[in-house]
């Protein structure tokens, strides 16, 4: 191979061919008169040695730092004692960027180390959290695509709820007061009108003030709606969709996701059709770990664990009682109190991946919960249109992606599944 070729880490493989490497300095160290170097880039990290009585044209600058942009050449030789086996003889050097007392060192606050996200970043760790991220925003896109939804693009500046009113952003919009997107829903609904199955991709915003390892206030939301379809479908279309994304990131990226500390196999073993369970069903099971809840209740953080610990696969939870649920959801016509409503869980006490269910169709009943939930409905009228002028059976779901991520990686906190977090206390960098 041409040494003025310049080659990612990962292809670095055959002993005895010269190649040519950029990254960054990930550690140094000095033994006798050889210098070793470990160079990291996006695709992985290789160790580069220098001997001085061998290659003395090469001249490594003693204050080379730790995170320093190098481009390094060297004949590749097998190693067992280097990372991959394979270390780099270093036959040229050059200094692209120099690094003086990189701030992050062992055993720093995590505080400080999200003080320093946009450095931190750089760590194999949170690399190969984002890189599975990506991955499974792909699969998630290859899904929709091989199953014919088409992709859309709603706003993120709108004009009244989606979900809550307490959780909602606010801003001045020139003269008026407009919000932060809590979910693309809404546009979704009108889209399928035009489009049929549609999804979309797009940040939400929810200002929960909750301190807890699971929330953040600003999230990438996987979103879908389908005319035509009811809240058996839509849960099919849900584990679907899941399932397939668990196994092609197993497929893709094993080894990260075994760096990252879960057993790839245990994600390529995940398939559809996932148990479900009424909401009924999952109150007497929350019951049974003498956990106190009343009927009719949401489940809180306690009871919502107990659940998810109670199952080894995911699974949904269905049929709500109304009162927990946003005024769009359809009301279950066999169960008076009760809508067509589903939440995916995943195990091992990670709890809630998406929600979803069948939209309410009915004009009249749809006015009826936004003003029994304090709405006006004329901040609706352009969504009520959509039940005025060829109303359809349809349904729909979200899937927070952070979250999803922070399942699949056994994370300890979401914050890691999101490159730079923003939780109640941080806004920065």
């Amino acid at each position: 191979m041409s040494a003025d070729r310049v080659v990612k880490i990962r292809d670095v493989r055959t002993p005895g061919e010269t190649y040519s490497i950029r990254g960054w300095v990930y550690r140094k160290r000095i033994h006798g008169k050889a210098t070793f170097i470990v160079l990291r880039d996006e695709t992985g990290v290789l160790q580069c040695v220098h001997h001085p009585n061998q290659n003395p044209q090469v001249k490594i600058p003693e204050n080379l730092g730790i995170e320093a942009s190098v481009q390094i050449t060297g004949i590749a030789k097998e190693d067992k004692r280097a990372p991959g086996g394979i270390e780099l003889e270093i036959t040229g050097f050059k200094l692209i960027g120099p690094s003086h007392m990189f701030p992050i060192t062992k055993d720093q606050s995590i505080e400080i180390l999200l003080d320093l996200r946009h450095l931190w970043l750089r760590s194999r760790r949170l690399t190969q959290i984002m890189q599975v991220k990506a991955e499974a925003v792909r699969a998630a896109r290859e899904w929709f695509h091989d199953n014919e939804f088409v992709e859309t693009f709603p706003p993120i500046l709108v004009g009244s709820a989606c979900e809550g009113g307490a959780t909602l952003f606010s801003l001045k919009y020139f003269d008026r007061q407009a919000y932060l997107s809590q979910s693309a829903q809404l546009y979704l609904e009108a889209l399928i009108f035009s489009l049929g199955d549609v999804y979309s991709i797009t940040p939400s915003f929810r200002a929960e003030k909750s301190r807890t390892v699971r929330h953040l206030t600003e999230y990438w939301h996987i979103e879908a709606e389908c005319p035509y379809k009811g809240l058996e479908e839509i849960m099919q279309v849900e584990e679907q969709l899941f399932a397939h994304i668990c196994n092609t990131v197993a497929e893709k990226m094993p080894e990260a996701i075994r760096a990252v500390g879960r057993d790839p196999d245990f994600l390529a073993k995940i398939k559809a059709p996932f148990k479900r369970i009424t909401y009924e069903e999952a109150v007497d099971i929350v019951h049974s770990y003498d956990i106190d809840m009343e009927f009719g209740e949401d489940f809180g953080a306690r009871a919502e664990r107990a659940l998810s610990n109670h199952f080894d696969k995911p699974f949904f939870i269905y049929r709500y009682p109304e009162k927990i649920k946003p005024f769009y959801v359809k009301r279950d016509p066999d169960y008076p109190g009760f809508v067509l409503s589903a939440d995916l869980m995943a195990p091992e006490g990670y709890g809630e991946m998406t929600t979803g269910g069948a939209r309410e169709e009915d004009l009249d009943s749809i006015v009826e919960r936004i003003k029994a939930e304090g709405f006006n409905p004329e901040d609706y009228s352009w969504y009520l249109d959509l039940r005025r002028y060829g109303s359809v059976p349809h349904a729909g779901f979200g899937l927070g992606t952070e979250r999803l991520v922070w399942w699949m990686l056994k994370l300890d906190h979401i914050r890691d599944a999101c490159a730079f977090p923003r939780v109640l206390n941080r806004v920065t960098p």
